[in-house]
């Protein structure tokens, strides 16, 4: 049952809030996910989200896709040897503060990737649970989403599911509709997870984009202006990384969400400034350094 929600307005103004805490030596943040030959999801944009909101960004590839704007042609696991390797390589020398976890291909890599996460301890986990490209293609082995849920989401503080992947993780049809998308509150606190993110941006209808940022106990609803573009290849990466990204900064959950939005809405924001692609292409991960913003 829907107990609280708490609207909060993105404040698009503020000057400091690309910037990382001053004074402080650079926050480490791992991305362990798939690569996208394109450059506009995946490990690509996880390092261009780390990088613009004042991160180290280190990476663990997963999977190789041939991949552009207009969609994914082919998939290849890396080997879960050197999966397991760049792992411990990655762990035992740099002091990772936050981890994002994007697409894993299968239930072998996921735990892998699991047992490492448990071995290492990182501060912080954000779990995207990529399963379907924005251009409908799946990334994500139906067998494998069992997996998911019984070992990375127990060790996660928060995971980043859009309307359909939402529905996929409890079983419901997808929301078209906010009534509907808030009727999947109940559920997904069913999963064995800290918190839930459950982002909007699927209902295309609508005038704003609303997020739920969803707690054993209470609901935040986060709310952006809906930008009209077709550019916006890699939003899932870029907000998740934008996030833990500001985990390791040392922001609060709550606010580190907050900023995650900020920055994933200006980058949309300014997307068509590029023109990058015949498809989908993406978003401007480095508007700041180009623009007056």
């Amino acid at each position: 049952m829907l107990k609280a929600i708490t609207n909060t307005s993105t404040d698009f103004s503020s000057e400091n809030s690309l910037s990382k805490t001053q004074n402080q030596s650079t926050p480490i943040v791992l991305t362990i996910a798939g690569s996208d030959s394109g450059g506009g999801a995946g490990i690509q944009a996880d390092i261009k989200a780390m990088s613009a909101t004042g991160s180290y960004a280190c990476s663990v590839i997963t999977a190789i896709t041939a991949q552009n704007t207009l969609g994914v042609s082919a998939i290849f696991p890396i080997p879960l040897e050197h999966i397991e390797k760049q792992l411990d390589a990655v762990f035992s020398d740099l002091n990772i503060v936050a981890v994002k976890v994007g697409m894993l291909a299968d239930s072998e890599i996921i735990k892998v990737v699991a047992d490492k996460i448990k071995q290492y301890s990182p501060e912080f986990l954000v779990v995207d649970p990529v399963m379907v490209a924005t251009s409908g293609d799946l990334l994500l082995k139906e067998s494998a989403i069992s997996t998911l849920k019984s070992e990375l989401f127990p060790l996660a503080d928060l995971i980043t599911p859009n309307l359909p992947e939402g529905a996929a993780l409890i079983g419901s049809d997808i929301p078209t509709d906010e009534h509907q998308m808030q009727n999947m509150i109940s559920a997904l606190r069913q999963l064995d997870v800290k918190s839930v993110l459950l982002k909007g941006g699927h209902l295309e209808q609508d005038t704003n984009s609303n997020d739920l940022l969803i707690f054993p106990h209470h609901v935040e609803q986060l709310t952006a202006k809906r930008i009209n573009t077709n550019n916006t290849h890699g939003t899932g990466c870029t907000l998740s990384s934008a996030i833990a990204s500001y985990l390791a900064q040392g922001h609060e959950l709550l606010q580190a969400v907050k900023l995650g939005k900020q920055y994933i809405s200006k980058a949309i924001a300014h997307a068509d400034e590029l023109e990058i692609g015949s498809g989908h292409g993406p978003v401007h991960h480095f508007f700041a350094g180009h623009t007056n913003v």
